[in-house]
C-alpha cells in the first residue's frame, strides 16, 4: 500500500470507529455481543467500497460511513427479526370491529392512491414498497434527492387530505 492510503486508513480508524461504535451500541444496545463485529464489518465495508471507488465525494466521508452504518445497522436486526419471525405464537384471533376498520382504511387508502397522478404514485411505490433510498429514487427517476422529496411530501399531503372525513 502507498503511504498516503495507509494514513487514510489510520485516519479513518481514529476519526470515524468511535462514532459507528457509537452508534452500533445505541442501536443495538450496551450489553450486545455483536457491537463490535458489526463495528469491525462496517469498517471493512467501508474501506472496501474506498478502495473500488464507490465513494465519488458527492458527499462527504461522515455521510458516507452514516450511511453504510445505519443500512448495514438495519440489515443485522433485519437478520435478527427472522430468526425470530419463525418462533411460533400462540394463536390471536383479532377483534371483528378491528378487522373491519383496518380493511376500511385500507380501502381508503388504496382509492387515495389510484387517484393520485402516475408520478407521485410512481415515487412513493419506490420509496415505500421498493424501500429504495431518496438517492436511489432519484437516480431511478432521473430527478434531484430534494425533488424526490418534495414529491413524496406532497404525495403524503393529498392521501392525508383525501383521508379527512
Amino acid at each position: 500500500m502507498r503511504p498516503r492510503v495507509d494514513e487514510d486508513i489510520q485516519e479513518l480508524m481514529v476519526r470515524y470507529r468511535p462514532i459507528i461504535a457509537f452508534r452500533v451500541r445505541k442501536a443495538l444496545g450496551a450489553q450486545n455481543t455483536d457491537c463490535e463485529d458489526l463495528v469491525s464489518e462496517i469498517l471493512s465495508q467501508v474501506l472496501e467500497k474506498l478502495q473500488t471507488g464507490e465513494f465519488r465525494g458527492e458527499s462527504s466521508l461522515g455521510t458516507f460511513v452514516y450511511t453504510i452504518t445505519s443500512r448495514r445497522i438495519v440489515d443485522y436486526i433485519r437478520e435478527k427479526t427472522k430468526v425470530m419471525k419463525y418462533a411460533p405464537e400462540p394463536a390471536n384471533f383479532p377483534d371483528p370491529q378491528e378487522t373491519l376498520e383496518v380493511a376500511e382504511m385500507s380501502e381508503k387508502v388504496k382509492r387515495a392512491l389510484s387517484r393520485l397522478k402516475p408520478k407521485y404514485r410512481e415515487v412513493l411505490y419506490l420509496y415505500y414498497y421498493q424501500e429504495l433510498s431518496r438517492e436511489e429514487v432519484a437516480r431511478h427517476l432521473g430527478v434531484s434527492t430534494r425533488k424526490v422529496s418534495e414529491l413524496v411530501n406532497y404525495a403524503l399531503k393529498l392521501i392525508r387530505k383525501e383521508l379527512k372525513p
